[in-house]
């Protein structure tokens, strides 16, 4: 399943956020998947590891999700890629999300390049393809490794749930469409990290993820 791609999946904050750090074999670019907070356990996974830093790339706007991004693409020169733009306002709220949610402090600030669907994105020779999957929030995005069968879907679906539409620009219809539409053709036997909680299959959710399974 994922033998030539390996990850490292780091709860951070406490929401205990799946940070996520991914590389292929042979190669020491690494990207970091939504680096949500304490940006100290992520630099030092990479250190460790001889990794290089080539890439941060969000999901989504949550704080949760991109709290560190900006810190850590400071300390490293590295470029933020994602979300869609349509999380725009998200960025726009961050010092009150900060606020509300009990994060220290975050500037405003955004991506270096927003994302759409069907874009690409290579890390050393490792291929994610973009797919844009609105609903948790409207610029939601999922990153996923072909040749690996492996998404990163951020708040879209966890292990036997789904994300939640009650925040700014959620869309329940619409979350529901992204997962059935978007995600189930990857494959049954596609693995997924999710942004919170275990990791899972898409066949495994068709079976038994009481909102989303196709019974």
């Amino acid at each position: 399943m994922t033998q030539n791609v390996n990850f490292k999946i780091i709860p951070v904050t406490h929401y205990k956020q799946n940070a996520c750090v991914v590389w292929q074999d042979g190669c020491n670019k690494a990207a970091v998947i939504d680096p949500g907070g304490e940006v100290e356990k992520i630099t030092s996974f990479i250190e460790d590891n001889k990794l290089e830093l080539d890439k941060i790339l969000l999901t989504h706007g949550h704080i949760d999700h991109i709290g560190a991004a900006r810190l850590l693409a400071e300390s490293s020169s590295t470029e933020i890629l994602g979300p869609h733009k349509d999380d725009t306002f998200l960025f726009d709220m961050l010092p009150e999300e900060c606020r509300l949610y009990q994060f220290p402090h975050c500037d405003v600030f955004y991506p270096d390049r927003f994302l759409e669907q069907d874009d690409t994105i290579w890390v050393g020779e490792l291929q994610l393809q973009v797919i844009h999957c609105p609903g948790h929030t409207p610029g939601h995005l999922v990153f996923f490794a072909p040749a690996a069968k492996l998404a990163w879907v951020g708040d879209v679906l966890f292990r036997h749930s789904i994300g939640r539409c009650d925040f700014p620009g959620g869309n329940h219809a619409a979350l529901l469409d992204s997962i059935k539409n978007k995600l189930w053709p990857l494959g049954g036997d596609t693995c997924f990290i999710p942004g919170h909680g275990p990791m899972s299959t898409f066949a495994e959710e068709r079976r038994h993820n009481p909102y989303v399974a196709d019974h």
